[in-house]
């Protein structure tokens, strides 16, 4: 039975308390210092008065990320079908002969 951790995370200076497993942790604490970095880019470049505004163009930016890699897949593995499928093609005229 795995014990969880209890940890602390701070995003915007806000500390936040979790009770995460072990596995959890390492990738809790750094995507928590990259939403601070993130933030603190969006503050230095952009007008933002509002921390509310800056955690929300954090979550579009990180949101994207997901969604283009998400459509990267799926571009890449089309052409991997057709490449197995040309390779296929390429077998059955070969034992056919």
């Amino acid at each position: 039975m795995d014990e969880k951790l209890k940890i602390k995370i701070s995003i915007a200076d806000r500390v936040y308390p979790l009770t995460v497993d072990p596995s959890q942790e390492e990738g809790l604490r750094s995507a928590s210092k990259k939403i601070d970095t993130m933030i603190k880019q969006f503050e230095e470049n952009y007008a933002v008065r509002d921390k509310q505004d800056v955690l929300a163009m954090c979550a579009l930016q990180f949101a994207s990320q997901v969604e283009q890699k998400q459509i990267d897949k799926a571009i890449d593995g089309e052409e991997t079908i057709e490449r197995l499928n040309k390779i296929n093609s390429i077998l059955d005229e070969y034992l056919k002969k």
